[in-house]
């Protein structure tokens, strides 16, 4: 049997050439021949099939487009290569591959309405999903048999226990920069020793927790929607509701009790390296003894300091958990939507941090602990 495809001119009068094509057309072996039947430039006027061994729809689909574009009749087609071509032949289009584009002043308009619809109906969505973590939750209460406690184990070592070592250098680094930073700022009025007022106050009452989530967004919030969403696609998740297994309980809630749980520890974890970070800074390049900048703290940092970020802190889990569970659990076509959810719940879990840190400096500055 011929491997590959090929043609050849029998006669040639006044009406034109009879191109004669052999072997088999079937996709794997017409690549070349596609390109060569391109360039012809003769006219012709029948083309040959009766040599040919195999056919497909590329196949039939060449032989087509090569007499539609010759004007010329085909002739030696076989039954199955005549319902072929006819199949070809009927499912022919002439309309444009791509839609005229609308005018700026109507293509805008529509862009951003479809980008605000979007954005009230993943609210609703959201809000939904919300929801269903409550009940499925609240029948866990009720049922206590049904609490994932290993599954929850198990998020906590990695949400928490393995991020101790990132979020530390993080933290001990941002505390040397804020030392840094404050000292050439305070000396040129002379109070190099408030900056041990700066660091306390501003790692015990931002910073640490804030960076803290922004990592934890980053590393374990990417982390939920990208396993979630892996198990979307390969169809795990509906395998579970199949045997009765429900998947907010299984996958969802031990994921967001993580970072809730392990947010508040990790944000003090964190403040307490930036502090050190900044202790040390100030012990080598501003002759402030290690020691005395870690008593210091405990007499210029007040204690609402530490209950503001604390308070923050499990709610900035929530959003972490909240975004990276949701957006896994939207993941519906093919492995690029993975990525793509991925992105999104590590973008909103960032923005939305963000967005609250700022109501929180707002809400505790009116309550007096400022």
């Amino acid at each position: 049997m011929t491997e590959w495809a090929s043609y050849t001119f029998e006669e040639d009068n006044a009406d034109g050439a009879e191109l004669a094509l052999a072997g088999r057309l079937i996709i794997s072996s017409v690549g070349s021949l596609d390109g060569e039947l391109r360039n012809i430039d003769r006219p012709i006027a029948r083309v040959d099939i009766a040599q040919v061994e195999e056919i497909d729809t590329v196949g039939a689909w060449l032989v087509w487009r090569l007499a539609r574009d010759h004007d010329a009749e085909i002739t030696g087609a076989n039954d199955k290569a005549q319902r072929l071509i006819e199949t070809v032949r009927s499912s022919a289009s002439t309309a444009e591959i791509a839609p005229p584009r609308m005018p700026v002043f109507e293509r805008v308009p529509e862009i951003v309405g479809l980008t605000v619809t979007g954005w009230g109906k993943g609210a609703i969505q959201l809000v939904g999903f919300f929801g269903s973590i409550l009940v499925a939750f609240w029948g866990m209460v009720r049922q206590p048999s049904r609490f994932q406690t290993k599954a929850l184990v198990r998020q906590i070592e990695l949400v928490g226990v393995n991020s101790l070592g990132i979020i530390g250098l993080m933290s001990f680094l941002i505390g040397i920069v804020i030392a840094q930073q404050g000292a050439v700022q305070l000396r040129q009025f002379g109070a190099e020793i408030y900056t041990i007022n700066l660091t306390g106050r501003i790692t015990l009452r931002e910073l640490g927790v804030l960076m803290t989530a922004i990592m934890v967004a980053g590393r374990s919030g990417s982390a939920f929607a990208a396993q979630i969403g892996t198990m979307k696609l390969t169809e795990e998740v509906d395998a579970m509701r199949t045997i009765g297994v429900s998947p907010i309980e299984a996958l969802v809630i031990p994921r967001i009790l993580a970072a809730v749980l392990m947010m508040p520890l990790l944000g003090f974890f964190s403040a307490v390296i930036g502090i050190i970070g900044g202790a040390f800074l100030a012990d080598v390049a501003l002759d402030i003894p290690f020691f005395t900048f870690l008593a210091r703290i405990q007499e210029v940092v007040p204690l609402h300091d530490v209950w503001v970020g604390l308070v923050k802190a499990p709610v900035f889990g929530l959003i972490v958990g909240l975004a990276g569970c949701y957006q896994g659990m939207q993941v519906k076509s093919n492995a690029e939507e993975v990525g793509l959810r991925t992105t999104m719940a590590v973008v909103q879990a960032i923005f939305m941090v963000i967005v609250l840190d700022a109501f929180f400096a707002v809400f505790f500055t009116e309550v007096g602990w400022d």
